[in-house]
Formats: C-alpha cells, structure tokens, sequence
C-alpha cells in the first residue's frame, strides 16, 4: 500500500500550502479527512461482509458433513435392526417350538419385622438427646405448649 513517513507528509503538506492557499487549507483539510473516514468505514464494510461469506461457507461444509454422518448412523441403525428382527424372528420359532413355560414369580413375603421391640429397645436418654419424640402429643396439646404466656 502507500508508505507514508513523516517526511512524506510534510512535503506534500507544504506543497498543498502553496498551492491552495493559507486561508482554503483548513476547509480542504476537512473534507480530505471526512473522505478518508468513509474510505475507511468502506473498506471495514467489505472485509465483515468477506469474513461473513467465508464463515457462512464453512458452516454450509460443516452442514453436510454433519448430514452425512447423520445419513451413516442411520443406514448403521437400520441394518441393525434388520439383523435383530431376523434374530429376533429365529429366536421367537424356536421357542414355540421349544413350548417354554413362563418364568415363576416369588410369591410376596412379609417381613414380620419386630418394630416394638425396636423402638423399645432405644433407650430415653438417647432419645432425648437426639430429639427423637417420646410422647406423641395431640395438636391442641402442642398449640397449648408452644402458647406464649400472659403476664397478669
């Protein structure tokens, strides 16, 4: 690109004042400036939509790679599930012919746990300091309990 030292602009500063004028000079300053910012802001326009038709590229790969992954898995699936079904279907003629009786289910047993001579077997002190309950209380007594008191 151009390759502007100091010198440079210096030369071509003190030739535009020669030849415009001391009193145009600031006038043609600015408007070289505003100029040079729209070139500016052009340029920076062109590179984002640059960089936004290289990422919308990469992402229309990354699609159809995906897709074709996405198409393999199924055709895998798919030929897994025809070798299960045959699997399937010779597994399920062999066992009619074969006449299997069903699995036996366990019958439900109880498991007659002694909770009485477990929760006795607690002892009070350890009770209290754990704060396990004793005494079941009935819910008018637990309001009459924790009542704030009047003083007289």
């Amino acid at each position: 690109m151009l390759d502007l030292g100091i010198e440079k602009l210096m030369v071509i500063g003190a030739v535009a004042l020669i030849v415009i004028g001391p009193e145009k000079l600031p006038r043609v300053a600015r408007t070289v400036g505003t100029l040079l910012g729209k070139a500016q802001r052009y340029v920076a326009d062109v590179k984002a939509e640059v960089n936004r038709s290289m990422e919308l590229e990469d992402l229309k790969k990354m699609k159809e790679s995906v897709e074709t992954a996405a198409r393999d898995v199924e055709n895998s699936i798919q030929t897994g599930a025809s070798d299960f079904e045959k699997q399937w279907s010779e597994a399920t003629s062999t066992a009619h012919t074969a006449l299997m009786e069903p699995p036996s289910v366990p019958q439900y047993r109880h498991p007659r746990k002694k909770w009485r001579i477990k929760q006795g077997a607690t002892p009070n002190w350890y009770k209290a300091r754990n704060g396990i309950r004793t005494k079941a209380l009935s819910g008018a007594a637990r309001v009459a309990k924790f009542r704030p008191h009047k003083f007289n």
